[in-house]
C-alpha cells in the first residue's frame, strides 16, 4: 500500500479504484474484528485514519491540488484548479463541524457508546463504502468519455446512498428509540442523534447533487473535462470520510450503555 502511486492514466485509475476499495474492505473487516476481540481504541483510531487517508488521497484526488495549470486565466485547467481549491476550503470548514461533534461525543461519553445494532451498523457502513467505489468508477468513466458507464455508476451510487440514508434514519433511529435511546433520554442518545442527524443531512444534500449531475449527464452537458462531476465525487467521498470516523465512534469504541 505504501508503494502505491497515483496515476493520470484513466484505465489505470479504474484498476486503482478497485484496489483502494479492496483495501477499504479489508480494513473495515479488521476494524470490526479488533472491536469485538480486543476493543483497542488505539488500533481502531489507526485503522480509521488509514481508511480516511486512502479515500482522501485517491478517491478525493487531493494530489490534484498540486497540479500545474496553464498560465492562461481563461483556460479550463486554471478555472478547475481555482474551483478545486475553493471546494476544498469549503470541505475543510465543514469538517470542523463534524470534528466538533466528535469532541462532544468524546466529552459526553468517554470510553462508552450507545448500545446499537452492530450488524446494522456494519451493513450501512459497507453500503456507503460500496457507494464511494461506484462514485469513483463513474467519475473515471466520464473522464474516459464513457457517458453510459458514468450514468449507470452514478445511479448505483445514488441507490446505495439512499439505502444508507434510509437504513440510518428509518431503521437505526427506530431501533434506537425502541431500545430507549432518545435525543433527550440520555447523553448517549443525544450524541448519537446529533452525529447521525448531521451526517444524514449531508448524505441527503449529496443525493440531491448526485441527482443533478445524473440529469445533466443524461442531457449530454458533461465531457471528459467536466469539473462538476469531480466536485460531486469529492463531496460524496467527504461524506464517506466523515462516516469512517463516526462508525467506530458510535458502534465500536468503548462499552455499550443505554
Amino acid at each position: 500500500m505504501g508503494t502505491m502511486v497515483h496515476t493520470h492514466d484513466n484505465k489505470s485509475m479504474l484498476s486503482q479504484g478497485i484496489l483502494i476499495f479492496i483495501y477499504l474492505a479489508i480494513l473495515t473487516a479488521l476494524e470490526f474484528f479488533v472491536a469485538i476481540t480486543f476493543n483497542s481504541v488505539v488500533l481502531l483510531v489507526v485503522v480509521a485514519l488509514v481508511k480516511a487517508a486512502l479515500v482522501i488521497y485517491y478517491y478525493m484526488h487531493v494530489y490534484k491540488l498540486n497540479l500545474e495549470s496553464e498560465v492562461d486565466d481563461a483556460s479550463y485547467d486554471f478555472k478547475a484548479g481555482t474551483n478545486r481549491l475553493g471546494l476544498w476550503l469549503f470541505l475543510i470548514s465543514d469538517a470542523f463541524v463534524f470534528a466538533g461533534l466528535m469532541v462532544v461525543r468524546i466529552n459526553l461519553l468517554g470510553l462508552s457508546r450507545p448500545e446499537l445494532n452492530q450488524t446494522l451498523g456494519l451493513a450501512v457502513t459497507t453500503v456507503l463504502l460500496v457507494s464511494s467505489f461506484f462514485m469513483n468508477r463513474g467519475e473515471t468513466l466520464m473522464r474516459n468519455g464513457d457517458r453510459q458507464g458514468f450514468l449507470k455508476n452514478i445511479a448505483l451510487t445514488f441507490i446505495l446512498g439512499l439505502g444508507f440514508l434510509l437504513g440510518v434514519v428509518l431503521v437505526e433511529w427506530r431501533l434506537a428509540i425502541h431500545e430507549g435511546i432518545t435525543p433527550s433520554g440520555s447523553t448517549a442518545g443525544a450524541a448519537f442523534f446529533m452525529m447521525t442527524g448531521m451526517h444524514a443531512f449531508h448524505v441527503f444534500t449529496g443525493l440531491i447533487l448526485l441527482a443533478i449531475v445524473w440529469i445533466n449527464g443524461r442531457r449530454g452537458l458533461y465531457d471528459v473535462k467536466s469539473y462538476p462531476v469531480e466536485a460531486a465525487a469529492v463531496y460524496w467521498h467527504f461524506v464517506d470520510v466523515v462516516w469512517i470516523f463516526f462508525y467506530p465512534a458510535l458502534y465500536l469504541i468503548g462499552t455499550a450503555v443505554h
